[in-house]
């Protein structure tokens, strides 16, 4: 199995799309970072003005806010008081507030896995080399399973060069310190709680690689049955990217809290604003359950299928 794994490795890491996609992420990292410091009040003195002007922007365009939003903006407004009430700078002028703003780059870590979980399989049968794959000794599971940690091995590569270039990059911008600091949210019940921002910032990156493993087990299930790397990659992306946009609308429905993109961010349980009638070991199941049909799929239909012929 380990040989198997690391020839998937080999395939992966000789081609220079790959290299591009690491220098890519890394150097978008560094310019969010750069960004960021720019637009984010000094943690000394400025950032409450600014805080107090959010906190009126917000109160004024709570009239002509939607319905479902409105409670979202609500808890904003109490948490920014908190702040102000306590002296405590938002976590986003800090070292830890820009590490974990880097976290919405995962949304990219997980298109760069698609791409190689979505032709790993499927470009087999595209390049014509299945046949030499399936005469080797091992399994046909032994050689799905090698294809398939091999491909969240890449994702988990591509996270550690998110995570120390962020470190790095806000380190250089924002200073090594504040791992401490109180990072202020709104719980489940309604009250202002808080944990030390380095928790927060595990937690975050921990609750958004949910969504990285779904919609990767997705392409890798589509390259799989129906051997094809554009379908894979392509579909896979698109639902990535609108499925979580058509979640408020099919969570109307009774059956719309089984919809798999209403249950792959686990963030709304951290910031306490969940969809109503869901909690996070509902959740849980319910993409457990995802989890093990795209890959029963994966597995039965390669094992079970002339898929040399």
């Amino acid at each position: 199995m380990v040989n198997l794994i690391q020839n998937e490795n080999m395939k992966i890491y000789k081609r220079w799309r790959t290299w591009i996609m690491i220098i890519l992420l890394a150097a978008l990292t560094i310019v969010m970072a750069y960004v960021i410091k720019q637009v984010s009040p000094d943690s000394t003195g400025d950032w409450r003005v600014k805080l107090e002007e959010r906190v009126k922007q917000s109160e004024d365009s709570l009239k002509d806010t939607p319905e479902f939003l409105r409670k979202q903006v609500e808890e904003q407004i109490a948490v920014d008081q908190e702040h102000l009430k306590r002296d405590i700078p938002p976590s986003d002028t800090t070292f830890w507030g820009g590490v974990n703003n880097a976290s919405l780059l995962i949304v990219l870590v997980t298109i760069f896995t698609v791409i190689v979980a979505g032709e790993i399989v499927a470009g087999e049968f595209t390049w014509g080399t299945i046949k030499l794959l399936l005469i080797r000794p091992a399994s046909r599971a032994k050689i799905l399973l090698s294809k398939y940690i091999a491909s969240f091995l890449f994702a988990l590569f591509m996270l550690l060069v998110l995570l120390l270039t962020s470190i790095l990059a806000n380190g250089v911008l924002f200073g090594f310190n504040g791992g401490l600091t109180p990072y202020l949210y709104m719980n489940d019940k309604g009250t202002i709680s808080e944990i030390p921002v380095v928790l927060h910032v595990l937690k975050t990156y921990g609750y958004q690689c949910v969504q990285l493993i779904m919609v990767v087990s997705l392409a890798f299930m589509i390259s799989t049955v129906f051997r094809s790397a554009s379908l894979a990659i392509g579909l896979s992306i698109f639902l990535m990217l609108i499925g979580p946009n058509i979640t408020p609308l099919l969570m109307r429905y009774d059956w719309g809290k089984y919809y798999l993109f209403a249950n792959t961010d686990l963030t709304q349980y951290m910031n306490g604003i969940p969809n109503e009638g869901m909690s996070m070991g509902f959740s849980v199941a319910v993409l457990a359950g995802y989890f093990i049909l795209f890959n029963v799929l994966s597995w039965f239909i390669f094992t079970k299928r002339d898929v040399a012929g």
